[in-house]
């Protein structure tokens, strides 16, 4: 990857949809040459998908969380897929430190927290442990 691959991918982190013309143009290369780092960057995986950025008080999951989460050992894929299928789960990661995982999830107030938490998550035969830390804030690459 050089120069203009960063920069491409600078350009499409800020708006997936801007159209190979303007990419081109904003890193100073024919559409054509554009089109084929964009391919040879999705082809080589460095590109995964191209998606949106969803606000998610907007959808009515005004209250965000990170769940610290405590697992029994060697139980981790079970457990990110059962994780993964809480529609409240935002982002499910294998982490080093006190807890064996972090889960981002998205509820509408606190009692939809508490239920999700409490009587979902805790009773997932891999948990041994929570901890919630709620965000009062939350910024993206893009906000």
């Amino acid at each position: 990857m050089d120069a203009v691959d960063h920069a491409i991918l600078d350009v499409l982190r800020a708006d997936s949809r801007t159209s190979m013309r303007e990419v081109a143009e904003r890193v100073g290369v024919s559409r054509s040459s554009a089109y084929d780092r964009v391919r040879r960057l999705v082809e080589g995986g460095v590109i995964r998908g191209f998606t949106i950025d969803v606000d998610p008080a907007a959808l009515g999951l005004g209250l965000s969380a990170y769940v610290h989460v405590r697992i029994k050992q060697n139980s981790w894929k079970s457990f990110r897929a059962r994780a993964w299928d809480l529609p409240e789960a935002a982002h499910v990661a294998l982490v080093a430190g006190d807890f064996d995982c972090v889960l981002l999830l998205r509820a509408r107030d606190s009692d939809h927290l508490r239920e999700v938490v409490l009587e979902r998550v805790q009773a997932l035969p891999e948990v041994l442990g929570t901890q919630t830390v709620l965000v009062f804030e939350e910024h993206t690459g893009h906000s």
